[in-house]
């Protein structure tokens, strides 16, 4: 009798807290998934505003020529350029030591003086410095980030912290005669001053039709897939994905889809915009189809729209972007739009 009361007794206790605990969830107690907050949008410039060109990755050996033509390229236009202190400094295979190219950009994040950063080359080296780097004084005072290529890993960053950033051209990238790449240079201008810039891009048989709307996020691919793991990879959920790419053989190419694909980069992905595929190897065994075939097997699964042609990348013809603004990607077979939205 005695053990039959207290059995009971703890089955009516199981029941209470059961009751109590759980019988009184709703559907305003569910958990919400949060939508994630729109990326800040630094200030675009205006005339008398710094720029600060610093060098985070490889070495600017025999390339003062083209600081300098940044420098005065930006001066044309009412900006005033400071060149970081190390810029020109060696160190191996990098423009400087890994901290004294830390301490140039470190300072450009942290001056409020200044308005945009803008890389004067790739080539590797900047995933060396991303965990030295400090955004706590940027937060207060935002600023642009400008490159593309190996700053790559610093878009993603930004973008982790919750800031916009410009896939644009470099220091480097500016030629003897700049109206060789006037298109280049103006929406470069365009995009640092904020004036809409938007795309229609060249039709292309492999398009896969369709429309899509999200952030624009990316850049080179093998930088993309050196991020997977780490605090700098992407989620791609709900954005338009941009990749471009340069001197890989198509199965690297195909590697790195895959390894991506894999780790579900492409699972809730609004998009593709594909950018340069620029001076692809050439392997002994031949892969055997077009680098856009190529991408379109590697997400054959997925339905999501994918356009190619976009002028950006590893060419002279590099269009400037806003990594982290909402984009309306509209593809057809004839042609393709990028609007970005304000």
């Amino acid at each position: 009798m005695y053990i039959y009361s207290m059995s009971k007794i703890r089955y009516v206790l199981v029941l209470f807290c059961v009751s109590f605990f759980f019988g009184n969830v709703t559907a305003q107690d569910q958990p919400v998934q949060q939508k994630e907050t729109a990326l800040i949008q630094p200030p675009y410039l205006k005339a008398g505003d710094t720029v600060a060109i610093v060098a985070p990755s490889g070495i600017l050996k025999n390339r003062t020529d083209e600081v300098d033509q940044a420098v005065a390229l930006l001066k044309s236009w009412g900006l005033h350029a400071v060149v970081g202190k190390h810029v020109f400094s060696k160190g191996n295979h990098f423009a400087g030591t890994d901290l004294q190219r830390c301490e140039d950009f470190q300072n450009a994040l942290d001056d409020p003086k200044i308005s945009a950063i803008w890389c004067a080359r790739g080539g590797y080296g900047t995933v060396r410095i991303l965990d030295k780097l400090d955004y706590t004084k940027f937060k207060s005072n935002p600023k642009w980030l400008i490159g593309y290529s190996d700053i790559t890993a610093l878009h993603n960053q930004f973008h982790n912290e919750g800031f916009q950033s410009i896939h644009a051209l470099m220091c480097v990238s500016l030629p003897e005669d700049i109206s060789e790449i006037k298109e280049t240079v103006d929406t470069f201008k365009s995009t640092l001053f904020g004036k809409p810039v938007d795309y229609t891009l060249e039709g292309s048989t492999y398009n896969r039709v369709g429309e899509a709307s999200g952030p624009l996020v990316g850049g080179n691919l093998t930088i993309l897939h050196t991020m997977l793991g780490s605090q700098e990879s992407i989620d791609t959920s709900g954005k338009v994905l941009f990749i471009e790419e340069i001197g890989e053989y198509k199965y690297h190419i195909d590697r790195m889809l895959q390894s991506l694909k894999r780790a579900g980069y492409f699972d809730n992905c609004a998009g593709v915009l594909v950018g340069g595929m620029s001076k692809m190897r050439k392997n002994t065994t031949p892969w055997g189809t077009s680098v856009e075939q190529l991408i379109l097997d590697a997400l054959s699964e997925y339905d999501f729209p994918i356009a190619f042609n976009m002028p950006a990348g590893h060419e002279k013809d590099n269009r400037a972007m806003v990594m982290g603004a909402t984009i309306k990607l509209k593809v057809s077979k004839e042609k393709s739009t990028v609007v970005f939205e304000n």
